[in-house]
């Protein structure tokens, strides 16, 4: 467990090397905002987040039953739902106060990088300035 970082994982360093690459300039970690999105545009109001699968539940209805079979299980599930309600709630309060936020699973950024560049440009150019 001591491994597990909460920024600066080898997702968030590939995603923003290749942003920096096409020349874009974010902030991240941005401790102001709900959630504190991995890469943020404070002028266009675009938030990241790089979600790993496991910690975030992507599967959830699949992930829970291996959970619910494995080791301190109660622990697990519960803590993997209140993340996943977690980022709901983040979400809602970053869309209330007009952000347009975008998140991405660790194996699509890892798998195809140009293909979430692609999602983030389009937020960019959609974003009011």
């Amino acid at each position: 467990m001591s491994s597990v970082h909460s920024k600066d994982t080898n997702i968030e360093l590939k995603l923003r090397k290749a942003l920096w690459a096409k020349g874009y300039h974010y902030r991240k970690n941005v401790k102001k905002l709900p959630g504190k999105p991995d890469i943020a545009f404070i002028g266009r109001k675009v938030a990241i987040f790089c979600d790993a699968e496991f910690w975030h539940g992507k599967d959830w209805e699949t992930l829970k039953t291996k959970l619910q079979n494995g080791t301190n299980a109660d622990f697990w599930v519960s803590k993997i739902e209140r993340n996943r309600q977690r980022d709901i709630e983040n979400n809602k309060k970053l869309e209330e106060m007009g952000w347009t936020v975008l998140r991405f699973w660790s194996n699509d950024i890892l798998h195809d990088v140009d293909a979430c560049v692609n999602k983030i440009e389009n937020a960019l150019l959609n974003s009011q300035k």
